[in-house]
């Protein structure tokens, strides 16, 4: 998140310059409010969409069986025709009045399973047409629900896209009439971001290779497993963010690249931040491990804890995969951890 910065200046600022800084300050305060609404935005979005690939799966899944079930309907079905044929050419007048007299495959099976002299074979022939037209319906009837309910997150998706993209013009016209000011503070933010590499980079060089197993948490969270996530996670340091991206070769979003991370140690994550919040144990703030999920602002933005009050996450739009600290907006935001 952008955050109004000390700006370099003369120790007594001409008003116009003072002026300046301050209308800087309020517009980098509209925006990182907006960032943080978008946020929240863009994890619904990823939400709808794992809800759509879920609808698309079982649909694909009951395609599959619809087929199966009309193919066994269809064998039961000659099954009975085979069956009715031997019945008239022996001419069982009582079973033949049944088929002269019904307008249906219904009334059919209805005549058939209150004739007298329906034998095991037939019942079981019968049994076997019903089951599957039973399911042929059935499986139509949840084919029809799921289309109801693509429509239904499809539009979702797309209203959540285009609230998106309102919010990202609204966020570059602001950014656009403190230009100078943003460039300025975003040299000191670089500046800042190199020192906590090195800080981190550091830390992580001290660390022995083989860690002694962490205590078991007064919290009840287990030890920490995933600390290797740290050093797999600094590798994309720069990448764009990129909303709905969970590729270094397209850019992250907050969730996509914590779940991307997490991949590489075959650890699978739901491309949304709340759901992520849902896996692993809860441990708390004082107890935070590195490779420790972090998550903030009502569960809309999440990063990795890489120890030392630091997490690294893709903040937003306009920015990159970065170290941020346990301060500020994020300790104000902050909403828990969890252990995986």
């Amino acid at each position: 998140m952008l955050t109004a910065l000390p700006l370099a200046g003369p120790a007594v600022p001409a008003p116009q310059v003072e002026s300046k800084q301050a209308e800087a300050r309020q517009v980098l305060a509209q925006i990182q409010q907006l960032d943080g609404d978008l946020g929240l935005v863009v994890e619904s979005f990823n939400a709808a969409q794992i809800e759509l690939d879920r609808i698309e799966a079982e649909q694909r899944a009951n395609e599959r069986r619809l087929e199966v079930a009309r193919a066994n309907l269809g064998d039961a079905q000659s099954n009975l025709e085979t069956r009715l044929v031997e019945l008239y050419v022996n001419g069982q007048t009582d079973l033949v009045e049944i088929l002269l007299g019904s307008s249906s495959l219904d009334e059919i099976l209805d005549g058939l399973e209150t004739a007298d002299r329906v034998s095991t074979q037939d019942s079981q022939i019968l049994e076997e047409v019903r089951r599957f037209r039973g399911e042929v319906k059935r499986r139509e009837a949840q084919l029809e629900e799921a289309v109801a309910e693509q429509e239904r997150i499809v539009a979702e998706r797309a209203a959540k896209r285009r609230e998106i993209e309102a919010a990202l013009a609204e966020r570059e016209q602001l950014l656009s009439s403190i230009r100078e000011e943003i460039e300025r503070i975003r040299a000191e933010e670089r500046a800042e971001q190199r020192r906590l590499e090195a800080e981190a980079r550091s830390r992580l060089a001290s660390q022995p290779s083989s860690p002694p197993p962490a205590a078991q948490a007064p919290t009840g969270a287990p030890p920490s497993q995933y600390g290797g996530v740290v050093g797999i996670a600094m590798q994309y340091l720069g990448i764009p963010y990129r909303w709905g991206g969970s590729s270094p070769s397209t850019g992250f979003d907050c969730s996509g690249f914590v779940m991307y991370v997490y991949s590489q140690v075959g650890v699978s994550l739901p491309h949304n931040a709340a759901m992520q919040y849902g896996y692993g144990s809860p441990v708390s703030r004082s107890e935070l491990q590195a490779g420790d999920l972090v998550f903030f602002n009502g569960l809309g933005h999440n990063g990795i804890y890489i120890g030392g009050g630091q997490f690294i996450h893709s903040p937003h739009t306009g920015d990159v995969v970065k170290i941020s600290s346990l301060t500020g907006w994020y300790a104000s935001t902050y909403v828990g951890a969890r252990r995986l």
